[in-house]
């Protein structure tokens, strides 16, 4: 029937069009699990808010710093690493930061600041007033390129 709507799909009540992603806590998109660059590119443009062009300018610099790195989203982050080496990071919306996390961090001089309950990880927390040392950034990021990586998922 014309005036039959019953099989529309409905629009989402907080109001986001129904091909947005969904945000989990913290305002983390929910990305299927992909390989390659477009499932990055989609977590990055579905970043919330001032997180969107930290997630863009991680992401450039370790384009940069790694030039033939691969990308791919697994546990609703994006990943970082090595073709046949494994996983060197990812990074994560939480509420109030960008949670980047070095698999072996605990190898990278100097340390990154934060500190995790696995021995080898370690985290940089980036915070919106916050400016990034991104000489430090892609040196942490060549450096842990250049180590064993994770190999789950």
């Amino acid at each position: 029937m014309a005036g039959d709507t019953s099989k529309r799909k409905a629009k989402p009540e907080d109001g986001r069009s129904a091909a947005q992603p969904t945000l989990l806590a913290g305002g983390n998109p929910q990305i299927p699990k992909g390989d390659g660059d477009a499932p990055v590119q989609a977590y990055i443009a579905a970043m919330p808010g001032w997180k969107r062009d930290v997630g863009r300018r991680l992401d450039g610099l370790i384009g940069s710093a790694v030039p033939d790195v691969r990308r791919a989203v697994r546990w609703n982050s994006p990943f970082y690493g090595v073709e046949g080496e494994g996983w060197f990071l990812n990074f994560h919306c939480l509420t109030r930061y960008v949670k980047v996390a070095f698999f072996r961090g605990a190898s990278l001089r100097p340390l990154p600041p934060g500190e995790s309950r696995h021995d080898e990880v370690r985290y940089l927390d980036i915070h919106e007033d916050e400016q990034l040392d991104e000489a430090q950034f892609t040196d942490w990021v060549q450096q842990a390129s250049r180590l064993p990586g994770w190999n789950k998922g």
